[in-house]
């Protein structure tokens, strides 16, 4: 609702709000809590067995999406949170 509300405040100023809600995407820090685990291979594979890609995102992939998000290629949309997991998100 955050987004909405702040899309409700700023967009007569034509200011857009939208956020993202972001999986997880296979960064260095995301490699160092699997390594932690002891068996990273095994963790890997249990953290995106319900995700229906079967894997974990890329930087890349986040920051395409944003790039459009931001671009005036997306001027009407705003309010909106944008889920960039995957498809593990189960309700809409």
């Amino acid at each position: 609702m955050a987004a909405k509300t702040l899309a409700d405040g700023l967009g007569p100023r034509g200011i857009r709000v939208n956020g993202f809600a972001v999986g997880s995407i296979a960064t260095d820090r995301l490699t160092q809590l699997e390594q932690a685990t002891g068996d990273p291979r095994q963790t890997r594979i249990q953290r995106t067995a319900d995700t229906p890609l079967r894997r974990y995102g890329t930087p890349e992939e986040f920051g395409r999406l944003a790039a459009v998000v931001l671009s005036p290629g997306a001027s009407y949309t705003a309010g909106s949170m944008i889920h960039i997991d995957g498809g593990a998100l189960r309700s809409l």
